[in-house]
């Protein structure tokens, strides 16, 4: 007898990608699209990622290149990178927007480390959530009789080695992007 542990994986592979692609928009002093290709513009009277109206470049280690496909939505980018907390002003220049982003500070350092912790433990919050949801599925079987009490237990170690096994991903992916953080 088998339990299936697919909900709890692909759970699990979301906790990940989600955990990669915030630490991606964390500023680590050189440019990066990732930065910014999911602020939200306001164009057409709604709410769109960046990355969806425009093509983003780096221009060197600490530029950004912006080209909307339509020029009229410039203004809209500039006022929303503004208003980001990635401390840099965007500057209109006809046909794209550049944005310049400043050496680090110690100080922005530790608040960008200190960021990344608690994203890292928002992602580790989710995956004990799934767990429990498993556990508590894994425990009603027994009760119900569909599997063994042997067989709970063997499906609990399972079941904690995936989560071991996420969770030890995400504790690279962080110590990864602290170490580009505090340079």
């Amino acid at each position: 007898m088998s339990y299936d542990f697919s909900s709890l994986k692909k759970r699990g592979e979301e906790i990940k990608d989600w955990f990669k692609q915030e630490a991606a928009s964390l500023r680590t002093g050189r440019a990066n699209p990732a930065l910014v290709e999911n602020i939200l513009i306001d164009t057409y009277g709604a709410k769109t990622p960046l990355k969806h109206v425009a093509s983003i470049s780096a221009e060197d280690a600490r530029t950004l290149r912006i080209s909307p496909w339509d020029a009229s939505s410039i203004k809209s980018i500039e006022v929303a990178i503004s208003a980001s907390n990635l401390g840099a002003q965007p500057i209109a220049d006809g046909q794209s927007v550049r944005v310049s982003l400043p050496e680090l500070t110690d100080e922005r350092r530790k608040i960008l480390a200190k960021s990344l912790s608690a994203k890292l433990e928002e992602s580790k919050i989710s995956l004990r959530q799934e767990r429990d949801k498993i556990w508590k599925d894994i425990q009603e079987k027994e009760k119900d009789g569909e599997i063994s009490e042997d067989d709970k237990f063997r499906f609990k170690d399972e079941m904690q080695k995936i989560v071991d096994g996420i969770s030890d991903k995400l504790e690279e992916t962080a110590k990864t992007k602290e170490k580009e953080i505090i340079g």
